[in-house]
Parts: C-alpha cells; sequence; structure tokens
C-alpha cells in the first residue's frame, strides 16, 4: 500500500502540472515554446513518477491521462446536444455573390438590417469535424460528426490530441466544434513507415486523419500526433471572468483564451470583393502550409444575424462554404448507366476508366440529367475531363473532342429502364430535366433486390449491408449488381461514416466475393419465382447435361461453369419444364428472363467481374436419390446449413413437395409444404429426427 503523499508532493505534484499545462499551451495553442522538447519531456517524466507513486492523485484533467486505457471494443453512439450543420458549397464568384444577395434579402425580411453585415472567413481545414464537452472546464467527451444527429465517441483518441485542453483556463460548461486534422509532414512521415513494412499508403492527410481517430487503441492515435483547430461555441455557461460574444471573430478570440488552438489566419471582410480577394490569397498560399485545405468558411460575423437567419432543412443560412478550384484530369468515359432515386427519379452515371483524382481513385462521375448529356455531347468512348468538385463522385466538365473517332455515336437517351420495375417504362417530368419511372415502388424493389444479391444465399459480401447499400445506391455510384465489383476505395471514402477501416472492410467483403458457384450466381440474380433450391436444381440440371453432350459435339472441351450458363440462357420452355421441382411458371419465368436484352447484358457484366467455380466435392453418397424439401425455422440450424448437409452428402434440396420428395424437414410455422406431405404421406422430419439421419 502505497503511503499518503506530504503536503510537499502535492504542492509539487500541482506546479508541475501548472507549467507542463503552460508550455502545451504555448507549444501547441500559440506556437511560440519557451523550452526544448527535451526539457518538457522531463517534466512530464517527473509529474508521471509521482503520480505513479500516488495513484489517488490523478485527475481526468492530468497530463498524463492523454494517453491512458486498454484499447476498447467499439465505439459507443452519442447523440448530440445540438444538431450538426454541413455548409453549402459556392464554386466561384457569381454563386458567392447569388449567396450574398440571398443573405441581405434574408436580413431585410427578418427585421435586422440595423445590424453591420460583416463577413468572417476562416480557411477550411480537410480533417475530421470533433464535439467536445466540457464540465466545469474539465475536458469530459469528445463526439465525431456522424450522421448530424448521432456521432461516435471517440473521448479517447481526442484525449492524446496535445492541443486540445483538458482543463479550461475558465471552469465553464460548454460544448465546442473544430476540426482534427493531420500535417502533410506527419503524412508523408506514416507513409514512408508503412512502404517499409508493405502496407498500403494514405492517399491524403484527411483520409489518414479520420483513420487516427477511428483507431480502438489510444496509443496507436497518440503516435499518429494529430492536431486541431476550434472555431465554434455552442454553448458555453455564463461565468466570472467570461465575457459574452456577439460575433464570430470576437468567439474565436475567447476560445483562444479558454486555452483552445484557434486557426490563426481568420480574416473579417466587409463585402464580397474582400471575401474574394481573401479566397484568391489563400487558393495560392494553401501549399504552403503544413496542413490541407479545400477551400474557405464564410460567416456572418454577427451572431444576432446568424440566430436571425437561421437554418434550411440541412445547412445554415448564414455561412457557406467557398471551394478551391477542383483538380481537373482527363480519363474515358466506358459507359452510361441509370440510378433511380427514392422518388422514382433516373440519374445518368458515367462509368470512367479508374482515375486519381483530388488524392482518390474514382471510377464514376454525375452526368445530373438528360440535357447535360446533350450539352456535353457525351459519348461512350470519349475522353472526358473531370473534376472533384466538394461531391460524393466528380463532374464531367468536357470532352476533349480532338481524340473522337468517327465510330463513336451520339448516346441515345432510353424510354425504359429496368431496374424501375414493372414493365419499365420512364417519362419525362413536364417542366423539368428530370424523368421518372412509371412504377411507383422501383426504388425500393432495387434495394431488396441489392440486399438478397449480397446476402449469404448468394454472393455472401459480409460488411456489405443495407445501410452501406442504401447510401451507394441514394449516392448513385451502384445502379446495376455489376457495378458493386467496379467500386473502388476512392468511391467510398468520400461517403459520410467512411473512414480508411470501412472502406478497406467493404473492398476486402467485395473481393473475396469474386468466385461464387453458378447455383449462388442464378439465386442472386432475382428471377422471378426463382429462390435458393430452384437455383441448384436449375444448375445441376443443365451441369448434367453439359456432361452427357458427346465429345464429337465438343463435349470434351464443354467442361467451364459458363457452358452451362450458355446452356440455360438459351434453353426452351419445354427443357425447362423438365427439371425435377420446376412447374409451368417457373418455366416460364426463367425462359422470359433469359430471352431479355437487359438481362443477357447484366450476366454478360457479371461474368467480366466474377469466376464460376464448381460446388464443394460431396463428402459421400449416402443420400444420393433422396430429395428432401425444408420449411418453417428449425431451432438451432439455419436453413442454408441444413440443406449443405443434404448436399455435402449426395442429396437433393428442392423448393417444392411431391410424391418423389423423400423427406420434408419441418420447423416452426411451417407452412403449406408441411401439408402437402401429410396430405402425400411423404415423411416428415423436425431437427433432432433430421439430424439422426447422419449418425
Amino acid at each position: 500500500m502505497n503511503a499518503k503523499a506530504s503536503a510537499q508532493t502535492i504542492d509539487r505534484l500541482n506546479k508541475l502540472k501548472q507549467t507542463i499545462e503552460k508550455h502545451r499551451r504555448l507549444y501547441h495553442t500559440n506556437d511560440a515554446p519557451e523550452i526544448s522538447d527535451e526539457a518538457y519531456d522531463s517534466l512530464l517524466k517527473e509529474f508521471e513518477t509521482i503520480e505513479a507513486a500516488h495513484p489517488e492523485l490523478v485527475t481526468v484533467d492530468s497530463p498524463s491521462q492523454r494517453v491512458g486505457g486498454e484499447p476498447i471494443a467499439e465505439f459507443k453512439k452519442v447523440r448530440h446536444v445540438h444538431q450538426q450543420w454541413s455548409f453549402d458549397d459556392v464554386f466561384d464568384l457569381t454563386e458567392l455573390k447569388k449567396w450574398d444577395e440571398k443573405v441581405r434579402n434574408f436580413i431585410d425580411k427578418a427585421g435586422v438590417a440595423d445590424e453591420p453585415l460583416e463577413y468572417c472567413c476562416e480557411l477550411k481545414i480537410d480533417g475530421l469535424k470533433i464535439i467536445s464537452t466540457y464540465t466545469g472546464g474539465v475536458f469530459i467527451q469528445a463526439a465525431t460528426r456522424g450522421d448530424g444527429e448521432v456521432g461516435e465517441d471517440v473521448t479517447h483518441n481526442v484525449r492524446t490530441i496535445r492541443s486540445i485542453p483538458l482543463k479550461l483556463s475558465a471552469a465553464v460548461d460548454c460544448i465546442v466544434v473544430g476540426e482534427a486534422w493531420m500535417s502533410v509532414t506527419d503524412l508523408d512521415r506514416i507513409n514512408a513507415e508503412r512502404t517499409q513494412q508493405g502496407e498500403p499508403v494514405y492517399a491524403n492527410t484527411r483520409n489518414l486523419a479520420a483513420g487516427s481517430l477511428r483507431q480502438l487503441d489510444p496509443k496507436m492515435t497518440a503516435s499518429r500526433n494529430l492536431d486541431s483547430f476550434i472555431y465554434d461555441i455552442e454553448e458555453v455557461t455564463t461565468s466570472k471572468g467570461i465575457r459574452a460574444v456577439a460575433t464570430q471573430s470576437s468567439e474565436l478570440q475567447l476560445l483562444k483564451e479558454l486555452g483552445f488552438k484557434t486557426n490563426p489566419y481568420a480574416k473579417v471582410c466587409r463585402n464580397v470583393a474582400d471575401i474574394q480577394a481573401f479566397y484568391e490569397e489563400w487558393t495560392k498560399k494553401r501549399h504552403d502550409l503544413d496542413y490541407q485545405l479545400d477551400g474557405i468558411v464564410i460567416k456572418v460575423n454577427s451572431q444576432k444575424i446568424q440566430q436571425a437567419l437561421g437554418y434550411t432543412g440541412k445547412s445554415p443560412r448564414w455561412g457557406v462554404a467557398y471551394k478551391f478550384p477542383a483538380e481537373q484530369v482527363t480519363t474515358v468515359l466506358e459507359d452510361i448507366t441509370f440510378q433511380v432515386g427514392r422518388t422514382g427519379v433516373v440519374t445518368p452515371v458515367a462509368i470512367l476508366k479508374p482515375v486519381l483524382v483530388a488524392g482518390s481513385t474514382v471510377s464514376r462521375a454525375t452526368l445530373h440529367n438528360e440535357d447535360e448529356i446533350t450539352r456535353l455531347d457525351l459519348r461512350i468512348g470519349d475522353t472526358v475531363i473531370i473534376q472533384k468538385a466538394g461531391d460524393v463522385i466528380p463532374d464531367i466538365v468536357s470532352v476533349v473532342r480532338e481524340l473522337r473517332t468517327n465510330k463513336m455515336k451520339p448516346f441515345v437517351w432510353p424510354t425504359h429502364i429496368p431496374a424501375c420495375g414493372g414493365d419499365g417504362r420512364i417519362v419525362r417530368i413536364p417542366g423539368e430535366a428530370a424523368w421518372k419511372c412509371v412504377s411507383p415502388d422501383s426504388f425500393d424493389q432495387q434495394k431488396r433486390k441489392f440486399y438478397y444479391f449480397v446476402s449469404k444465399h448468394c454472393f455472401d459480401m459480409d460488411g456489405l449491408g443495407p445501410k452501406i447499400l442504401d447510401v451507394l445506391l441514394e449516392n448513385n455510384l451502384i445502379s446495376s449488381f455489376d457495378d458493386i465489383f467496379t467500386l473502388k476505395k476512392g468511391d467510398l471514402l468520400a461517403l459520410p461514416r467512411f473512414a480508411e477501416k470501412s472502406a478497406d472492410n467493404v473492398i476486402q467483403a467485395i473481393e473475396k466475393a469474386r468466385k461464387v458457384t453458378l447455383p449462388r450466381l442464378i439465386a442472386s440474380l432475382s428471377i422471378p419465382q426463382v429462390g435458393q433450391e430452384t437455383a441448384y436444381d436449375v444448375a445441376r440440371h443443365f451441369e448434367n447435361l453439359k456432361n452427357q453432350i458427346p465429345a464429337s459435339a465438343g463435349g470434351s472441351n464443354l467442361k467451364s461453369e459458363q457452358t452451362t450458363l450458355d446452356l440455360i440462357a438459351h434453353a426452351s420452355v419445354v427443357e425447362f419444364r423438365s427439371i425435377y421441382g420446376v412447374g409451368d411458371v417457373v418455366a416460364e419465368s426463367l425462359h422470359s428472363w433469359f430471352r431479355d436484352a437487359d438481362n443477357i447484358k447484366l450476366v454478360a457484366n457479371l461474368l467480366k467481374h466474377i469466376t464460376l467455380v464448381q460446388e464443394e466435392i460431396r463428402a459421400n453418397k449416402k443420400f444420393e436419390g433422396k430429395s428432401f424439401v425444408f420449411t418453417g425455422t428449425l431451432p438451432t440450424l439455419e436453413r442454408e446449413v441444413a440443406q449443405d448437409m443434404v448436399r455435402k452428402n449426395g442429396g437433393d434440396v428442392s423448393s417444392s413437395v411431391s410424391k418423389k420428395t423423400s423427406y420434408v424437414v419441418a420447423g416452426a410455422e411451417a407452412g403449406s409444404k408441411l401439408e402437402k406431405a401429410q396430405e402425400l404421406g411423404v415423411p416428415i422430419l423436425d431437427e433432432v429426427a433430421f439430424l439422426a439421419l447422419f449418425k
């Protein structure tokens, strides 16, 4: 048991704490160090030695607590006290003037025209937004932005950022917002280390900052050397010594007085001309800094005007982000596909030869609508100029017409889109440039098909769940099954809630799924009336048929799964009807589906990205010649596991009950199949009896 600390020891610890905090602030916040790094480390070592001898003296705002504790299992969710907004973007002087005009119109309507209108311009740091909470001046919690309402608890990692004070200069309750960022120097250092270790490098500082802040081990985050700038006070208690602020510029000063690091280059501008001058200055100087910028942020300086202007559904009216000129590159337009939105609006998407732009590899660009394609006069095979202008996916700026050949034909806008459901018909909305599906529930149908395509019954893409698929669909990154296999990591990193780890997980799941059996492929296509069992029946029938083709007809060379697929695609209704378990309705559905040109194109496109492999060799032939039908929910076995057990032992699994059925395995809530089995006298097994067959 440790001896009680003496008054002298406690006094020494407190003085060390004050001194360490002073020099931390001078170094990390004010950029004006008075002692060397070695001297600072020596003070910190003495402080930690005293704490180690007297653990009862450790407090939550202790310098030793910046890196402490064991790695966590997962991030907890945090509901924000205040909605976290994103600024709307402008990209040129014309758009800036329009925004300024809107602000002035709102000011007149809101009755605050007597307030002087100024703008506080700040550099837009390319990092990750953090929201920090202090109670009594002590750091309590930090969270990411998340979806604006709920973020991730990253307290243990933000605590490692030395520019974040663990204790403020005043004992206030407050919530502040800022940016966690990574320097270019540290990006280069970490990438050099990763290169030596044979690991992939980070594309830019934002990706590295996001990945570092989402580490489960705070020691790893600490090694990355994150930094911060704080730029907003969401709420603060009034306290003696804390003055009220009426402007954004004075709020930045108050943040600095409380001990936060603020960006030193903020400037108050009187009008659009001043803003444009500030913007052009930093457009030229942005690469002189050791952190990356993607524009400037413009805020109405008066908080009274801010409160009067309020917010739209997604952004504050009193602020806007003025993005720097986008990086432009050239690439080839390989195809134009169509994405159906949740309201049924059809959006064209350019499929590009993958190219690096603004630090990320992308393979898609938005085309907005039919008029945009006409304006650009796009043709498949064109070399195009694309730019990353702050959107999730890039824009096509223009076509390099000098590289166009006579073989490239003008693009013809379709009248039917398969993803629309029904007959796929689309119509142009009167008075608009947009087209819309006639079928009212097309987007929901499309989502359900994608959910099934990646499910364990089909391509088994673990980690690519409904929420991620929704984001990909809504942001026009996928519109057809084969689009999934063309996704690049850079396509994902621009999406909400995607960091290095989550993007890597999705890409790994996709890569793992590139090998698939023919039954799983058939099941994944969402052919009406064709489920998992029917897909197996169809695949096995045509595989057997392929093997029966005589050598004189080329049978000796017909050993690939793709040849079996060719047989299926060209089969007649009669041939489909001859398959055990396939009735008239299913046969007609299969025949009709494989006669559709769009479906044939879908299969062909999938085969460019996947490899068809043989099913796992059957362990034995114990159940050869026997057919099983499963119905209801088994107590412990998942249906697909039970079905695989049958197949690996030589048996067949069917979706329908007939006199030829050997066994019906029934679980809870069994339906009409159980009744049919009872009617025909087919043996019925529960899970216990089913498992007994394997003994």
